[in-house]
């Protein structure tokens, strides 16, 4: 023991002091600048919002509200997270918990256009890998970055819905279909001067009807109940 301490005192003066610090870590100012209160109007959609579950199921609204809270702030800080949990009368927590799960939630803040690229099976054999390599070279981003400008953040997810318009993009709560990568060039082209295209197929089809042209449903639907007011009625038996 009486070794160890001679060696320390031997120790050159500099090695026995605290390194500097290099930056000040103050959770209190943090969390006033992260400081989060829904706005007057949005107060208002989240008490419509509220007025919809019962007095014993208002952790229902859980989902909405964070919804809500995200839309306004553009992520989710933890403050907006306990802001809502302290309207549901529930732990923080279990709010962030849910928040965790559910990738449609943005933990971190984002850029203003969130680009995800569907890399699900029918996406992929459709060509979504080269759909996300162009997202790459044009903004110059990897998978999971936000540009500096905070302008875009790219990231991918599995199935969008629309796997019979193979490939697709969604652009925060629009989603482009039928891509190739020239469209994909005028949409980010488009973004880039905060202009937002129209969403939908780009193959010139309206929805997901086949490409040659419509197979089926080329007549016009029998009204509600057809054949229904006949079915009780005497037939008469042929001869």
């Amino acid at each position: 023991m009486f070794g160890i301490v001679k060696g320390l005192l031997q120790l050159p003066c500099r090695a026995l002091q605290t390194p500097p610090t290099r930056f000040k870590l103050d959770a209190k100012n943090m969390y006033d600048k992260l400081k989060f209160e829904f706005t007057e109007e949005n107060l208002c959609r989240a008490k419509t919002i509220l007025s919809n579950f019962g007095e014993k199921e208002q952790r229902g609204a859980l989902l909405p509200l964070m919804d809500l809270a995200q839309r306004q702030n553009g992520w989710l800080p933890i403050t907006a997270i306990t802001a809502v949990a302290n309207m549901l009368k529930i732990e923080p927590f279990e709010a962030w918990e849910v928040a965790n799960f559910y990738s449609m939630f943005n933990l971190r803040p984002t850029g203003k256009f969130r680009l995800t690229v569907c890399n699900s099976t029918p996406c992929f054999l459709r060509g979504s890998d080269v759909i996300l390599n162009a997202c790459k070279d044009i903004l110059q981003l990897q998978e999971g970055e936000t540009s500096k400008d905070m302008q875009f953040t790219l990231t991918t997810g599995c199935c969008q819905g629309a796997c019979i318009n193979a490939p697709v993009l969604v652009v925060n709560d629009d989603i482009y279909e039928d891509l190739t990568v020239p469209d994909l060039e005028q949409i980010l082209c488009n973004l880039k001067e905060d202009v937002v295209p129209p969403a939908g197929p780009r193959s010139g089809r309206f929805c997901c009807e086949p490409q040659s042209g419509l197979t089926t449903l080329k007549t016009e639907p029998p009204p509600a109940g057809f054949g229904m007011q006949d079915i009780c009625k005497t037939k008469n038996k042929p001869c």
